[in-house]
């Protein structure tokens, strides 16, 4: 009898098995829930950045935000050069830890820490994308999303009463988006004299540490702990706006700032050489120091006169003593045509004693080359006082965005007065009807200065400055800048035509100190030029 029930107990367990799953599958086909709908499915370009990052959160940040550009070339570089770069930054490291350890040890009562081994593995870091600002600040701001999976092996030992103890790091992961700035932008190589580094956000940062061949990240609540720990003290540290800073270049060095000031007092010309064919020559004098974008400065004209007297004086910025020179140039002036060369010379500022007047009698020559017959010809001489002023040390002021202040007039400025100075940057989208080769002139009160030629160009760019020194500050004048374009073409009906222009009153500037905009040009279509306005006073 219990044979038979057992049977009919395990035939009756399949038949009811068989007959649920028979049941269960026709009312899971034929009784749908009426309350489930169908999913909404939109275009992922209708999506925002922040809902992409958490659908699609292994997409590369160009992708999901048009912000940010592809650098698939970065990463190529860091590839081939990773295992050259793994070796340079570890041995950097070690330099800049050694002194630190040698300092910290001996407040421990530890014998000695050292890098057993030091490697940052063979997976180099990775750029998800980078965003570039644009500023009118003369710097260069990035922002890359860096993403860093690292097998790095780092191993510290720790000696101290007889016992060593070693602690290893492994399995590095590190996921950071720094803005990197790059200012100010210099003319000498690698033209930045600072590296800013922020973070933009927490980063994430996810290591294993080992100690004694036992993972401590394993231990409960441990993790989390130092993994909150190092992220807020990174943050505290580096979070924008704070920043590391990361110094490359003296900047004073960099930017070649004024470093003092030439007298130059044109006295007299004697036994000058006509170049008229009737009458006497028209000589005048042109000033200029080598090294220097500004234009020259130029006396008056004598007319028919062989020994001119001038005395008339003039102040020229220096900004490197030991090679710089002055170029003095006699020239005959002509109402038509070309002005006549009758002479020049060139002086050395190495040859001057700083602060003391030195009055030099220079022969005129037809050019600096010693071995030429016809510098031998006499020319007449050129009678000049030159007295080199060196800034004290205090005077020479550093930039403007490293104290925020700008730099002091010369001493010689007029009590009350100042010097405006103008520095022409950049135009943008100028366009002439006949040609484009713009150049920028500068007028104000009657004087007017002028930028060199760029050919053929809708966005030029000069970076040239200019000075004026006055007795009282322009709070009532206005800055006229002309953008032009020429051509020297002959035959040509339009040889010059304006491309657009701006008057810029100066009281802002007096009060202000510094101005650097962009201003539109007036009959201009789209036309834009970047100007910068200084008031330096003592």
């Amino acid at each position: 009898m219990g044979f038979f029930s057992t049977i009919l107990g395990f035939c009756g367990f399949g038949v009811g098995i068989s007959a649920g799953l028979v049941i269960g599958y026709y009312l899971f086909i034929f009784f749908q829930p009426s309350d489930v709908k169908d999913p909404e499915i939109r275009p992922l370009v209708e999506q925002d950045s922040e809902t992409l990052q958490k659908m699609l959160p292994e997409i590369p940040l160009w992708v999901k935000n048009p912000d940010y550009d592809r650098v698939d070339w970065i990463n190529k570089f860091l590839e081939y050069m990773w295992p050259y770069l793994d070796k340079a930054i570890c041995m950097t490291a070690k330099n800049i830890a050694k002194p630190i350890i040698e300092e910290q040890i001996p407040k421990y009562k530890i014998d000695a820490v050292e890098f057993e081994k030091l490697t940052l593995g063979s997976l180099p870091p990775t750029f998800q994308g980078m965003k570039v600002y644009v500023t009118e600040e003369k710097e260069l701001i990035m922002e890359p999303l860096i993403k860093w999976a690292a097998n790095p092996d780092v191993t510290v030992a720790v000696k101290a009463f007889g016992l060593k103890a070693t602690v290893q790091v492994v399995d590095l992961q590190v996921f950071a988006l720094p803005r990197i700035t790059l200012k100010p932008l210099v003319p000498s190589f690698p033209c930045f004299a600072n590296i800013f580094v922020s973070l933009m956000e927490k980063p994430h940062i996810d290591f294993g540490l080992k100690l004694i061949g036992a993972d401590l990240m394993s231990i409960p609540g441990l993790y989390r702990f130092v993994q909150e720990l190092i992220k807020d003290q990174v943050a505290n540290m580096y979070l924008w706006p704070k920043s590391l800073q990361v110094p490359v270049l003296d900047p004073s060095k960099a930017f070649k700032r004024p470093v003092g000031v030439l007298h130059v007092k044109v006295l007299r010309a004697m036994k000058l050489k006509k170049k008229d064919l009737l009458g006497a020559s028209d000589p005048y004098v042109k000033l200029k120091l080598t090294e220097d974008k500004l234009t020259s400065k130029k006396t008056t004209v004598k007319r028919k006169n062989l020994n001119p007297e001038w005395n008339e004086e003039y102040d020229m910025i220096v900004k490197d003593p030991q090679t710089q020179a002055l170029e003095l140039h006699v020239y005959d002036w002509e109402q038509v045509g070309k002005h006549d060369k009758m002479g020049m010379n060139v002086v050395p500022l190495k040859e001057l004693t700083p602060d003391e007047p030195k009055v030099m009698t220079l022969e005129l020559l037809r050019n600096m080359d010693l071995n030429d017959a016809r510098n031998e010809k006499s020319r007449g001489e050129l009678e000049v006082e030159l007295t080199y002023k060196p800034f004290k040390e205090d005077e020479i002021s550093k930039s403007f965005d490293e104290t925020k202040t700008l730099q002091k007039a010369p001493d010689t400025t007029p009590d009350g007065g100042g010097v405006l100075v103008v520095i022409v940057h950049e135009a943008q989208d100028v366009e002439g009807k006949h040609h484009t080769n713009p150049y920028v002139t500068v007028l104000f009160r009657g004087e007017k200065k002028k930028t060199k030629h760029v050919k053929k160009n809708r966005d030029p760019r000069w970076e040239e400055e200019f000075t004026f020194m006055l007795d009282e500050p322009p709070v009532n004048d206005k800055l006229h800048v002309e953008v032009l374009s020429s051509s020297s073409r002959i035959g040509l009906l339009h040889p010059k035509e304006t491309l657009g222009y701006v008057d810029i009153n100066l009281s802002d500037v007096v009060s202000n100190k510094r101005i650097n905009e962009r201003y539109h040009l007036i009959d201009s279509k789209n036309g834009r030029i970047q100007i910068e306005l200084q008031w330096r006073t003592k």
